[in-house]
């Protein structure tokens, strides 16, 4: 069960399919934002381990919660499980209005994006600044 560095080649697939939606809608690119991937992949990392899937963890914390004590400002988190790989989580994502809405938010101009692998999985985080 790997949650990153080995899984840096799939996130950085993610974000290029973002990248891709937003210019196809006519915003700018994310930038890849390490602080944000490391918070991204502890969430992925925390709901394969801890047995959960949801935007707020048992602890009760939120995104914007997480990210602030990761020391970096969230502004939105998609997150998703068990979609085989980048393309299968894109068209999952973007097939979401709640999701959709996130990717093509031309305002947001960084993601971090974190994977964890395992049974049950993989999970998949994305977090926007």
């Amino acid at each position: 069960m790997k949650s990153a560095p080995a899984t840096a080649g799939v996130e950085g697939q993610v974000r290029a399919l973002v990248n891709a939606e937003r210019a196809a809608a006519g915003c700018g690119p994310v930038a890849a934002d390490d602080g944000l991937a490391a918070v991204a992949r502890a969430h992925s990392t925390a709901m394969r381990d801890r047995g959960f899937f949801d935007h707020v963890d048992p602890d009760g914390l939120d995104p914007i919660d997480r990210a602030d004590r990761g020391g970096v400002a969230a502004r939105a988190e998609n997150i998703a499980r068990g979609q085989a790989d980048p393309s299968a989580v894109m068209t999952s994502w973007m097939a979401s209005p709640g999701h959709r809405a996130n990717i093509l938010n031309c305002g947001l101009t960084r993601l971090g994006v974190g994977v964890a692998t395992g049974s049950g999985g993989p999970w998949w985080t994305q977090l926007f600044g």
